[in-house]
């Protein structure tokens, strides 16, 4: 038995055409990838963001928990007195990071009774300002 093969070649138009539909979906399927890589990263983002905020509202919550607690047990204190001395305790805090890093470089930073005192004012004053160009 004898079998009869016969090859069809493509023509180079068709050979063109082909080339032509793959390098379209090829560019189609990098888009989607693309897009599909920047939706992953505002998300990202978005969820970083949430994060951060409700970290901020976490803070501000035991602030306003420990600036009532503290009032309440210290007759006479008043809530700037007692966010100075936070300003001061963060302070010192941070100072004690910069000491204890092996990889920290020189930073000077005001240091002094007056110096705090100095920081919280400057804080407090740039607080104020922000609100006042917000009304």
């Amino acid at each position: 038995m004898i079998t009869l093969y016969i090859v069809v070649l493509p023509s180079s138009q068709q050979i063109a055409a082909r080339l032509r539909v793959a390098s379209n979906e090829k560019a189609e399927a990098e888009k989607i990838l693309q897009i599909k890589r920047a939706e992953g990263d505002a998300e990202s983002k978005y969820l970083a963001g949430l994060g951060v905020a409700r970290q901020r509202q976490a803070i501000v919550d035991g602030l306003r928990d420990s600036v009532i607690a503290f009032s309440e047990n210290v007759p006479g204190t008043t809530s700037k007195d007692i966010l100075d001395m936070v300003l001061m305790t963060q302070y010192f805090d941070t100072m004690k990071d910069i000491g204890a890093s092996s990889k920290s470089n020189a930073v000077f930073i005001p240091h002094g009774p007056g110096s705090v005192h100095d920081v919280a004012s400057q804080i407090r004053d740039g607080l104020l300002q922000g609100n006042a160009t917000k009304s």
